[in-house]
C-alpha cells in the first residue's frame, strides 16, 4: 500500500508537510484541504442522519478514501489534510476523553475489568508478533496492534504521536481498522443467535471486539439499549487503556534509543519521543475532568460533537492518503494481519464474556 499521486512522500516529505501545517503557516495554504475536509464531515453527517446504522467516522474515512482514488482531490488540498490527519486528530483524541468516568468503569466490576485488559493484552502483543513473523515493514505491526486493541483510527493517531511513523504506515492501519471495523457491524449481529448471547453479553461482546466507538455503537444498538449500555461502558473500558499502552511504548522507544546510543556512541539520543505526548496527557487530564462530574451536561454534549466533527475530519484526511490498487496488489500481507487480528480480538472477547458476564 502506498499514497495516491497527490499524496505520495517519503517521510522526509512527510515532515516538510507537518512543517508547512504549523500554525504560522498561511492560511492560503490550508484552506483548501480544511475546506474539502468540512463538506466530507457534512457528507458525513448527513449521511449517518439518513442511515443511523452507517458511523459517521466510518463514512468520512471511507469518503477520504473514494476522493483519493477517483482523484478528485487537487494538489492544493495536500497541507490542509496533512493538518486535519496530524493536529486536528490530537485534538480529538484529548476531547474523547470527556466520555470517560471513571466510576462508570468500575461499575463493570474487576471480573470485567481484568477480561478487557486481558483481551487488550493479548491482542496487542500477539498482532505485533504475527505481523513481525509476515515480514511487515516499518512500525506497521505496532500501528495495527494499536488500532485493533484499544479504539481504531484515534488510537493509531495517538500511537503515531511517540513513533512518528512513516505515513504509509499509519494510513495503511487506518484503513485496515476502519475496513473490519466496518464489516464487524454487519457480520457481528448476525452472530448473536447462533452464539446464544443475551442482551448484556452481546453488548460486552462487542465493546470488548469492536474497534472504533461509532462502529460500537452501530453494532450494538441493534440489541436493545441494555446491549448499547454495557458495550459502550466495556468499550470505553479499552479507551481507558490507550494512555498507559502509549506512555509503555514511548519508555520502550527511550530504552531502545538509550541501548543503542551507548553501543554507539556517536548515536545522537536528541530525538527519542516523549514518554507521554502532551495530547495524552490531556486525555487523562480530561478523564480526570469528567470524573470529578463538574461539567453540566451540555458542556458534554458540546464537547461530545465537537470531538466527533474533528475526528471526523481527521480521518478523512487519513483516508485521503490511501491507495487503495496498491493496498490490494503489494499490501496483501497488511490485510492478512489486519483480518488475523480482528478474528483474534472477537475471538478472545467471546471467550471473556463467556467466562465473565
Amino acid at each position: 500500500m502506498t499514497l495516491t499521486a497527490p499524496f505520495r512522500a517519503s517521510r522526509r516529505a512527510s515532515s516538510q508537510s507537518d512543517r508547512t501545517t504549523t500554525p504560522g503557516t498561511p492560511a492560503s495554504r490550508s484552506w483548501p484541504g480544511l475546506v474539502a475536509a468540512g463538506l466530507a464531515v457534512a457528507a458525513g453527517w448527513g449521511t449517518h442522519r439518513i442511515w443511523p446504522s452507517l458511523p459517521m467516522l466510518t463514512v468520512t474515512v471511507a469518503f477520504g478514501i473514494l476522493a483519493a482514488n477517483l482523484r478528485l482531490l487537487p494538489a492544493s488540498t495536500r497541507p490542509g489534510l496533512a493538518f486535519a490527519g496530524k493536529r486536528l486528530m490530537r485534538v480529538g483524541v484529548v476531547l474523547l476523553g470527556l466520555k470517560l468516568a471513571l466510576g462508570d468503569i468500575l461499575g463493570l466490576g474487576w471480573a470485567t475489568v481484568a477480561m478487557v485488559i486481558g483481551v487488550v493484552v493479548v491482542t496487542f502483543f500477539a498482532t505485533q508478533w504475527m505481523g513481525r513473523r509476515m515480514g511487515l515493514p516499518g512500525d506497521q505491526p505496532l500501528l495495527i496492534a494499536t488500532g485493533f486493541s484499544i479504539c481504531g483510527a484515534s488510537a493509531v493517531a495517538a500511537m503515531n504521536g511517540v513513533t512518528d511513523s512513516d505515513e504509509e504506515d499509519v494510513v495503511t492501519s487506518v484503513a485496515l481498522v476502519t475496513l473490519c471495523g466496518s464489516l464487524a457491524i454487519v457480520v457481528l449481529p448476525l452472530l448473536r443467535g447462533p452464539l446464544g448471547l443475551g442482551a448484556t453479553q452481546y453488548g460486552g461482546w462487542i465493546g470488548a471486539g469492536v474497534h472504533d466507538v461509532g462502529q460500537v455503537v452501530a453494532a450494538a444498538g441493534v440489541a436493545g439499549p441494555v446491549a448499547l449500555h454495557t458495550a459502550v461502558v466495556v468499550k470505553l473500558m479499552r479507551v481507558l487503556l490507550l494512555a498507559p499502552v502509549v506512555a509503555g511504548t514511548a519508555y520502550s522507544l527511550r530504552r531502545r534509543a538509550k541501548r543503542l546510543a551507548a553501543a554507539q556512541p556517536g548515536t545522537s539520543t536528541a530525538k527519542r519521543p516523549p514518554l507521554m505526548p502532551l495530547f495524552v496527557l490531556g486525555f487523562i487530564a480530561m478523564v480526570a475532568v469528567r470524573t470529578t462530574g463538574v461539567l453540566p451536561d451540555r458542556a458534554l454534549d458540546v464537547a461530545g460533537t465537537a470531538q466527533d466533527l474533528l475526528l471526523a475530519a481527521a480521518l478523512f484526511g487519513l483516508g485521503s492518503m490511501v491507495d487503495l490498487r496498491r493496498l490490494f496488489t503489494t499490501g496483501w500481507r497488511a490485510l492478512l494481519l489486519g483480518f488475523a487480528s480482528w478474528v483474534l480480538i472477537a475471538g478472545a472477547a467471546y471467550g471473556g464474556v463467556l467466562l465473565t458476564m
